[in-house]
């Protein structure tokens, strides 16, 4: 049985991602006696909160991370932004030092932050993104990312090890000195057997403009729908807000948001979902067992390269936002969807991180949570 630990779990303030994957995490940690501290930034923040309202949370300071207008912009403008991004990084450093210190801080899970470090607990870096793809600058971006991991205790991979896999060559890597555990993949969600009701279920997240600009499009374009359409915005604000639109081949009930109860009761709801390719959003569809459509962000190369490689397996079609129109979601049918894995994930062993039990931990994982898959392939 493990002493009871006071852990500060951190996600990055990237779309709403890296703060949904950690809702499973943090439920575990709560699950085994231990005690979450949340700190974050935006509506990374701002989500977490509303899911767990009794547990601590703290701000940190803001990478202030939005996209470029134009996808053929992005790597300009994330290096236009680097130095931002490093200020953002020290400011971060001293400021999770401090929690550590006033609240007796016993480790640090980090999902991306990159800062949310410090050298006197066991820290964990959860990633999915062991290469960082950025055409062809990504050996150097992808040895820069390491270097970063390097720093942590442990490296936690929201996928599993051997193929088949979700994540192909972002979370795999041919040689590795990191201390990697695969958790499987991680989501908040259960697939439950509910009547459908929603034909189609628009899922929106992401940072800035690039989410409003997909909005906007879709609303225009999905006017023409046969069906019943669920659009979640992906817009975390105080309170939620629901309208309903009725077109001539049915209607479009809109929410800002949605708390994860009632997006996974919605999700298990309708027949095919059209949504970013963001990896979270895989996890979750896969989980689900979901038929979809992709749209990538534009200029985001990990979404792109997942979009790409699972059109390839058959398994969810894409189109790129521009040239999306309503006859592309014809395609779905022709596509298998996503296949759950099977897996078993020791969080205890995982957690014995933090007890000063790390390493023996790491190598148990490692045996016995190799998940299968019924019917995913590489």
């Amino acid at each position: 049985m493990q002493s009871s630990k006071r852990i500060l779990v951190a996600p990055l303030n990237w779309g709403l991602g890296h703060a949904t994957r950690c809702i499973p995490i943090i439920h575990e940690l709560l699950a085994h006696g231990h005690q979450p501290f949340i700190a974050s930034d935006g509506v990374a923040l701002t989500l977490l909160k509303k899911e767990f309202p009794e547990l601590p949370a703290f701000e940190l300071s803001s990478y202030n991370i939005s996209y470029a207008e134009k996808g053929k912009n992005f790597k300009i403008k994330m290096i236009w932004d680097s130095p931002k991004v490093l200020k953002a990084m020290a400011k971060e450093k001293k400021e999770v030092k401090r929690l550590v210190k006033e609240h007796g801080l016993d480790g640090i899970i980090s999902d991306n932050r990159l800062g949310a470090y410090y050298k006197k607990v066991p820290c964990v870096f959860i990633a999915h993104q062991l290469n960082v793809l950025s055409g062809n600058t990504t050996w150097m971006s992808s040895k820069a990312h390491q270097k970063i991991i390097k720093k942590f205790d442990a490296c936690w991979v929201p996928d599993v090890q051997d193929k088949p896999n979700l994540t192909g060559k972002l979370g795999h890597l041919k040689k590795s000195k990191l201390n990697i555990a695969y958790l499987g993949p991680l989501s908040r969600f259960e697939k439950k057997e509910l009547p459908l009701i929603y034909d189609l279920m628009v899922l929106l997240s992401g940072p800035e403009p690039q989410r409003t600009f997909l909005e906007e499009k879709l609303l225009t374009e999905l006017r023409g729908f046969e069906g019943n359409i669920l659009f979640v915005k992906g817009k975390i604000e105080d309170e939620q807000v629901r309208e309903e639109i009725w077109t001539s081949n049915g209607n479009i009930i809109h929410y800002n948001f949605m708390k994860s109860a009632e997006l996974e009761e919605a999700l298990n709801q309708s027949k095919q979902v059209l949504c970013r390719s963001g990896y979270t959003t895989v996890m979750d569809l896969a989980k689900l067992e979901k038929k979809a459509f992709f749209i990538p962000t534009p200029g985001q190369y990990e979404q792109e390269y997942l979009a790409k490689r699972m059109q390839k397996q058959g398994l969810v079609p894409f189109s790129s936002q521009e040239d999306f129109c309503l006859n592309d979601l014809s395609r779905i049918v022709d596509f298998k969807g996503l296949t759950q894995f099977e897996s078993q994930t020791d969080y205890s062993a995982l957690f014995s991180v933090f007890c000063g039990t790390g390493a023996v931990a790491f190598s148990r994982v490692k045996e016995n949570s190799e998940p299968t898959s019924t019917s995913l392939s590489t």
